[in-house]
């Protein structure tokens, strides 16, 4: 097989070698005579004449002068020739130039002979005026017109758009002026626009202003300031310390009744009601005091109403609500008002012996569910004896002690329950407790009548009323059957 591999490897080649052959032979066809293939006598003879004319050249003078002297003369010919079709070139632009400029002339005399020429020629000046200060140093031909015209326009359009630009930046500041007199003075300016073109009605205030000689009144104002508007404050800054107290009134009787149920064996529940540290609420309490600090010695210095007038028109603006800060001025006013955010509350789990703390509770995390249902309970407690003014152990009170507890105690431990019931019967609540029946046995002992549902097949539901006493007399005699 190998020696057979290297004959057809031998075969390929010869017949390769052939084809090339065949090639070459079908090319003959196209040359019907041998002398158009045989170059080398044409190429001796081109060879022997070269020769012969360098010999003729080096045997006469004459001719080699003749030579160089029709050499200079083409070459002359030619820079000549290029040189008239420049002059050509030249003299076609300048037909050009001098058809465009008589074009460009009866324009001009055109428009110059138009209407309102007279009024045209005054412009001219203006633009000789300018010209130097927009072009520079500069030579104005026909021919460059256009090409300054267009620079002209171009200088002329920039500064109008750099004085447009400076006339609204000046409009906006006097609209912004007139907006913040305006607000400041809503009353007399309730019927006069923001607006530039009403610049004639502001100025006809200024001179009522000047008429009315308000320096006249200065005195009075000052006088109103500390005697009507810081009083106002005052009273508005009392009433608030008066809610504060009241808040801690109330923790204070909650407290009270809190000592006498055990939260735990030998311990009771205190509510704790704290300064709260919120920055808002805190810098709030300081404008307030700074705006009364020194109202009776400080009334006769100039100085020290100026700065009050100030401080007063800060927290007055923020209540009332700032101009583009509507929302954000009344959440805060919401927030600062209301004196409970004043407080932070907890709880404190103490010891009936000593009244010293055991625990202390700022809120619920890491308890176990019954501690945290116990102080839910309490929370909850104290929240309605806060809400609604509840007087603990009053049992003659007017006050609404009406509460609905939805799904009440389904989750929670016995203990729990019993604990929180016991705190809603110190209050004196008149409960409605809407519960499953798996904490019945707890809840029979803290309600006066039971109102059993039942909806069989989710079609039509009953209900049956039974006191306390009928429930448990049923109750007993179901278990003996």
């Amino acid at each position: 097989m190998a020696d057979l591999g290297q004959s057809i490897s031998e075969l390929n080649k010869q017949e390769e070698q052939l084809n090339k052959t065949l090639d070459a032979s079908s090319k003959l066809e196209e040359y019907r005579e041998f002398q158009e293939l045989d170059w080398q006598p044409l190429a001796r003879r081109i060879a022997e004449m070269q020769d012969e004319l360098k010999d003729l050249e080096s045997a006469s003078d004459l001719l080699q002068t003749l030579t160089t002297q029709l050499k200079e003369l083409e070459s002359r010919q030619a820079i000549h020739l290029e040189q008239l079709n420049k002059a050509l070139e030249v003299l076609g632009s300048t037909k050009q130039k001098i058809d465009t400029t008589n074009e460009q002339h009866n324009e001009t005399r055109a428009i110059t002979l138009t209407e309102g020429a007279d009024q045209n020629r005054l412009w001219f000046d203006k633009l000789d005026h300018l010209r130097p200060e927009a072009l520079g140093e500069h030579k104005l031909t026909v021919g460059s017109c256009d090409t300054h015209q267009q620079e002209m326009r171009k200088w002329l359009q920039s500064k109008m758009d750099s004085l447009g630009e400076k006339i609204t930046r000046l409009q906006g500041k006097i609209v912004n002026a007139m907006s913040d007199y305006n607000r400041d003075y809503s009353l007399e300016t309730q019927e006069v626009d923001a607006a530039v073109e009403a610049a004639d009605e502001y100025r006809q205030m200024l001179v009522a202003l000047q008429a009315d000689d308000l320096p006249r009144f200065e005195a009075r104002f000052k006088e109103l300031l500390n005697e009507n508007t810081i009083r106002e404050v005052a009273n508005f800054q009392s009433q608030l310390h008066r809610e504060r107290e009241t808040i801690r009134e109330r923790i204070t009787l909650i407290n009270e009744s809190l000592t006498k149920i055990d939260y735990n064996p030998g311990r009771y529940i205190e509510l704790e009601a704290q300064a709260t540290q919120d920055v808002d609420i805190r810098d709030f309490q300081t404008e307030l005091r700074t705006c009364t600090e020194g109202t009776l010695t400080g009334s006769e210095d100039e100085q020290y109403s100026e700065t009050k007038f100030l401080q007063v028109k800060h927290i007055i603006e923020r209540l009332r609500g700032r101009e583009g800060l509507s929302e954000q001025d009344k959440r805060w006013t919401l927030k600062v008002t209301d004196v409970r955010n004043w407080f932070v509350f907890a709880a404190s789990e103490r010891w009936q012996e000593d009244k010293s703390e055991h625990e202390h509770y700022s809120d619920s995390s890491g308890k176990s569910g019954g501690q945290k249902e116990k102080l839910a309970y309490t929370i909850l407690a104290s929240a309605l004896a806060y809400q609604f003014g509840l007087e603990w152990g009053a049992t003659q009170s007017r006050s609404f002690r009406f509460v609905v507890i939805d799904e009440a105690f389904g989750r929670g431990s016995d203990e729990s329950t019993r604990y929180g019931l016991e705190l809603f019967k110190k209050l004196n609540l008149q409960l409605l407790i809407v519960t499953p029946l798996q904490k019945i046995h707890i809840i029979e002992d803290y309600i006066r009548a039971v109102h059993f549902i039942d909806n069989e097949e989710g079609k039509n539901s009953v209900i049956r009323n039974l006191t306390v006493k009928e429930y448990k007399e049923e109750k007993l005699a179901y278990q003996q059957r």
